[in-house]
């Protein structure tokens, strides 16, 4: 915690700010303290170390309410959030921000999903890990939407090449142009129903593979890159818990210890940052406003650079709160495109079905991921479509299920229960969503929340594009478990609002005109060259591919770039 020493102003200034330490802030203070900087991460919630993880080594039958939380405290706390029936579990609810403590309103349906504490939503994130290409960074120019991407994919390749080394992913090379090949430990296996899936879809459909997902779960432990920090992943498949291993990559299990022993980090948690503080002769910014979320009290705190990685949505709420004479609507918000073009992935389509094969075999452990089909369609002349616009991925895995449980109770059941059923497979796909400049959130200055800031409004829905896009992927998702051999297949198309894929994106978007976007090519403010934005918000498409570890590549691109500006004498 700072603390006030009788030096005045000296004693709340640092090198650097981070606001927020999930998977980008994380990261952002890793690099900011290896280079020297004294660096400042805020976080609005509680602290977190590695290994408070209060359920992660529980045995399922420990779990309350068979692992279901009960409908009082979904009817206080979970009211919105459990819309997603799937989220909110006994095992990861202390994860969750509680509805009922951080209000907002929806014009549309959206589904914001929190984490307010140290590590943020880096504790029970997915973990899949795909470099985007210039399929994606070149699709707005080729397309007319929205505006065009200021890089390429030239210009972070090198930051995925650094960033997937120090992460460590898992995966496997397979050449595919709109998933690029990256940095990879040994993957894990296709077990031998998905194989055969495999074989079969590359025989029916050439240019569709099935290859084992590439995830930030270590497979192979490397001490001179782990640095005694992380474990190899045991296979037990309760991630969203936390790992007490850190075998999956998080901020509490690697970049915040390691720039913790530095001896440059400070961290305060329970700060929330209400605006950033600018400077109208010097045109940067000076510091920042934060709300003690437990005293309430208002305290600044300075420093030369700042970066906002509180998540699309927090650091968008930020920047538009963060109003003067100067900057009206917004810090940096000259376009008036702050808090528009809002992404995300769409879901709640995919399919199912039984294979009715390779019944005298098995498996061992629970990896903690299956397969991941990349996008197909529009990314040649010959995959072209006429009636939508890009495309969609799939993420899947086939197990074996349970045995004939369709007995009666007692004995014959009980003995079912000991016997495996067929192999099962179920498969969700994944749908870009075009950055509409209608999709948008803003503040709601005249209601306030607990902490006396402005609430926000979502008012953001997939539409035309989306809807015929959705159609196709589980049309496609048949056509495969059809060439497998599967039966029995099931489909479902049930829309998701925004913000459940958990990949919102694009309301502080990066662009080469600052009359367009918010950012330019380094992740810069426009106008105000000191504050960075490295989080979601930057995004000017969302591609088909779960964003994390761009969002990660972009940090510690644009931390190399500030450090040069500041040896430079630029910042």
């Amino acid at each position: 915690m700072s603390n006030y020493n009788g030096k005045g102003k000296d004693s709340v200034t640092y090198d650097a700010i981070v606001i927020g330490s999930g998977i980008s802030g994380g990261f952002a203070a890793m690099e900011l303290c290896n280079r020297g900087y004294k660096t400042l991460v805020l976080e609005r919630g509680r602290d977190v170390k590695h290994g408070q993880y209060p359920t992660a080594n529980l045995d399922n039958w420990q779990l309350g309410h068979n692992n279901m939380v009960t409908q009082e405290e979904i009817a206080l706390h979970y009211f919105k959030q459990n819309r997603l029936f799937w989220w909110v579990k006994e095992e990861n609810k202390h994860w969750i921000a509680k509805d009922d403590e951080y209000p907002y309103d929806e014009v549309n349906r959206f589904d914001w999903i929190r984490g307010h504490h140290v590590g943020g939503r880096s504790i029970m994130w997915g973990r899949h890990c795909y470099r985007w290409s210039d399929i994606d960074f070149e699709g707005n120019a080729r397309d007319g939407v929205g505006v065009d991407w200021p890089i390429r994919y030239k210009d972070i390749e090198p930051w995925y090449d650094y960033v997937e080394t120090f992460v460590g992913i898992s995966g496997q090379k397979e050449g595919l142009r709109q998933v690029p090949d990256g940095k990879f430990l040994k993957p894990f296996q296709l077990n031998c129903a998905e194989q055969h899936m495999r074989d079969s879809v590359a025989k029916a459909f050439p240019g569709r593979v099935i290859t084992p997902g590439r995830v930030a779960n270590l497979t192979e432990y490397n001490p001179a890159i782990h640095k005694g920090l992380r474990g190899q992943c045991q296979s037990r498949n309760r991630c969203v818990r936390g790992c007490p291993y850190g075998a999956y990559f998080s901020s509490v299990s690697v970049t915040l210890p390691l720039a913790a022993d530095t001896g440059n980090l400070t961290i305060r948690p329970f700060s929330a940052v209400a605006e950033i503080i600018y400077d109208v002769e010097t045109k940067k910014a000076t510091g920042v406003r934060v709300v003690d979320t437990q005293s309430k009290k208002s305290l600044e705190f300075f420093s030369k650079i700042i970066f906002c990685n509180a998540s699309t949505v927090g650091s968008t709420a930020i920047l538009l709160n963060s109003r003067s004479d100067r900057f009206p609507n917004g810090l940096g918000n000259d376009s008036d495109e702050l808090g528009h073009n809002m992404m995300d992935h769409h879901y709640g389509m995919g399919v199912s079905g039984i294979l009715s094969k390779f019944e005298d075999t098995y498996y061992k452990g629970r990896k903690p991921l299956g397969f991941y089909i990349p996008r197909f369609q529009n990314i040649d002349k010959a995959s072209t479509r006429k009636d939508y616009i890009r495309g969609f991925s799939y993420q899947g895995g086939a197990n074996r299920t349970v045995g004939d449980i369709n007995v009666p109770a007692g004995e014959s059941f009980k003995k079912a229960l000991l016997y495996p059923g067929p192999y099962r497979f179920s498969i969700t796909c994944f749908g870009e969503m075009l950055p509409y400049h209608e999709n948008k959130m803003y503040l709601n200055f005249d209601k306030k929340d607990r902490n006396e800031l402005p609430t926000i409004v979502f008012d953001a829905k997939l539409r035309e594009n989306e809807m015929i896009l959705r159609k196709d992927g589980v049309n496609c998702g048949m056509e495969m478990l059809d060439a497998a051999g599967c039966k029995d297949i099931t489909s479902h198309n049930e829309a998701t609002a925004p913000g459940a894929a958990i990949h919102e994106m694009g309301t502080a978007r990066m662009g080469k005109d600052p009359k367009t976007s918010i950012l330019n090519k380094w992740n810069q403010v426009h106008d105000v060259k000191n504050v960075f934005v490295t989080d979601g918000s930057c995004m000017t498409s969302s591609a088909t591919q779960n964003p994390s570890i761009t969002y990660m590549a972009l940090t510690a691109r644009a931390v190399d770039y500030a450090h040069r500006m500041m040896n430079r004498g630029d910042l």
